[in-house]
């Protein structure tokens, strides 16, 4: 009996159909396409505009696309989690309430909360859940609705954000050369003062003062995120890379979360992986925070071929930061 290792098996996902481009922002802001594009690299981004329809809803269309696309059973289905910082609710989580709609009646779920990180760190959690040999089967999905806190008068944030979901099968294997290899995350704690939303958490909850200063949107400091952002990323991939024996030759591909063009350039130059091996979706998403990364590889599932060598990387509020290293799985038939 060999070794049993988690793999991704499946991707599904899902966009809302309403798209902001950089023309319709620039009538909202003082803005315009070439400085969106010059700095950040974003030309549009999805947003979900209808009432009443929060994160879960997003993470349910991709979960559903995933189990029809798989095949799979959803009584099969051991364990879903959910990467988000915008839950439908403080309470109950996003994950119970994708359950509750999908039917899945062995499953339990939980929300895992590492900002743009959520969805590498959440696979890492599936995976060490299947290599103890206590779950089969767990369904990831990073999911954020980040136009439910972005401030639509804030020109240096809110061309940069916005909304989707994409869902990762993971399931048990003993198959030699796929799956989960290696992982390292990383949390200094130093980024509270330099992105954060103000309120509505224990610290400053609601009250007439908060919302009439707009302390319930995000905050960022731009300058200071994008130094640590460049040089976290490119430092961990770097160690992935080298405790693994991986170069510039063997690496497939790298899929990096996706806040900024110029971080992303960054991380292949550190590399020196060229962009042709860079999955990129940034000019027509945007950043959607934990689903930024699962998006790319549903996106791209066609061009990933079974044994692939594949980095993900991610930095995000709080400072988490790392890199995981896989295998691809599987191929499109």
């Amino acid at each position: 009996m060999g070794k049993i290792k988690a793999v991704i098996t499946g991707m599904g996902g899902y966009v809302p159909d309403y798209i902001l481009t950089n023309e319709e922002l620039s009538r909202m802001v003082d803005t315009s396409d070439e400085w969106i594009m010059t700095r950040v690299g974003i030309k549009e981004r999805h947003i979900l505009a209808e009432e009443g329809l929060g994160t879960s809803y997003m993470a349910r269309k991709a979960a559903k696309e995933l189990l029809r696309k798989t095949g799979t059973d959803p009584d099969t289905i051991d364990a879903l989690v959910v990467a988000t910082s915008t839950a439908d609710y403080k309470f109950p989580s996003t994950a119970s309430i994708v359950v509750g709609k999908l039917g899945l009646k062995n499953a339990y779920a939980f929300d895992f909360w590492a900002a743009c990180c959520g969805f590498l760190f959440s696979l890492d959690q599936a995976a060490m859940m299947i290599e103890s040999g206590r779950m089969k089967k767990v369904i990831v999905i990073g999911a954020d609705k980040m136009s439910s806190i972005v401030d639509y008068k804030d020109r240096q944030t809110c061309p940069l954000f916005g909304d989707g979901a994409a869902a990762a099968l993971v399931e048990a294997t003993e198959e030699e050369g796929v799956g989960c290899q290696d992982s390292y995350f990383r949390c200094d704690g130093k980024g509270l003062p330099f992105l954060h939303l103000k309120a509505g958490g224990s610290v400053s909850p609601a009250s007439h003062f908060t919302v009439d200063h707009r302390l319930h949107y995000l905050y960022q400091e731009g300058r200071t995120v994008f130094r640590y952002a460049v040089t976290n990323m490119s430092d961990d991939c770097a160690l992935i890379a080298e405790r693994n024996g991986l170069t510039k030759d063997n690496i497939q591909w790298v899929v990096p979360h996706q806040a900024n063009m110029r971080i992303i350039e960054a991380v292949a130059k550190r590399l020196e992986v060229p962009m042709e091996k860079v999955i990129v979706n940034i000019e027509h998403f945007g950043n959607t925070s934990a689903a930024t990364i699962p998006l790319a590889l549903w996106e791209n599932e066609h061009r990933l071929k079974k044994g692939d060598n594949i980095i993900l990387t991610a930095f995000g509020a709080g400072f988490v930061h790392g890199a995981s290293y896989i295998k691809w799985g599987y191929d499109i038939k």
